[in-house]
């Protein structure tokens, strides 16, 4: 599914916080969204969900306008989202939030989908402990696997291996790769993890204050602004 992203704004009343954003994602393509905290991506991602209005521009996924209620309805059913700012259900256990979220896409054979989901990520031996008992690391493989449930065309990933370490964030790292490589899901992946970034993703977006200032493979950006990784060029452009 082709994400296109036509002029988009959203403006605050004293707070301008997405400032004219152009681009297009292809289908089955893996982009960054680069940026320090508050340049304006979570919103970007909130309102590609419809989460967020947009003060004006649009976002059209495989031609649909998702400002449009019944187009929005089609869209959000092949799409999914993980994010560190929205916390599921704590009361409820893992597996209960799996039924739930699988219920609410009509998820076909959903206890077979759980099962796998629960096998693939390593939640098996919490899945039956409340959500709000897990650690950080352990919240968030769940998250990714509720984003899984739908079995999405287009994946937004916001900070998807924050408080993992590292031996877990490889594992979930290599699962996202080969997920999309199987399924040609479509993923915009916000993160701060540069080795991340340049493992995963085949194009870059650099924001900074609402603005997209530079984009580019990870190699051309690397060379075009004279560093030896990505994490020097990101440095060197939020900071001048």
């Amino acid at each position: 599914m082709t994400i296109e992203i036509k002029n988009l704004e959203k403006k605050y009343e004293n707070f301008h916080a997405v400032k004219n954003l152009n681009f297009i994602i292809k289908p089955g393509s893996i982009v960054g969204l680069l940026g320090p905290n508050g340049c304006g991506k979570t919103t970007t991602i909130g309102m590609m969900l419809g989460l967020i209005k947009p003060t004006s521009g649009k976002v059209i996924i495989k031609g649909k306008d998702v400002e449009n209620e019944s187009d929005r309805i089609k869209i959000l059913e092949k799409m999914n989202f993980i994010s560190p700012y929205v916390e599921l259900p704590k009361k409820l256990t893992v597996k209960e939030n799996l039924i739930v979220y699988g219920k609410m896409y009509d998820v076909i054979n959903l206890n077979e989908k759980i099962d796998t989901l629960i096998k693939d990520l390593n939640l098996f031996e919490f899945k039956n402990r409340k959500t709000g008992e897990l650690s950080s690391g352990q919240k968030n493989r769940v998250s990714l696997a509720k984003s899984l449930i739908n079995s999405p065309e287009i994946l937004l990933l916001d900070e998807p291996t924050a408080s993992l370490d590292p031996d877990t964030g490889d594992y979930i790292r290599t699962y996202i790769e080969e997920y999309a490589l199987k399924y040609k899901t479509t993923i915009l992946l916000a993160s701060h993890n540069m080795n991340e970034v340049e493992r995963l993703c085949s194009e870059v977006m650099m924001m900074k204050s609402g603005k997209i200032i530079d984009k580019g493979t990870c190699e051309s950006l690397i060379s075009k602004h004279g560093r030896k990784n990505l994490e020097q060029t990101f440095l060197k452009l939020v900071r001048e």
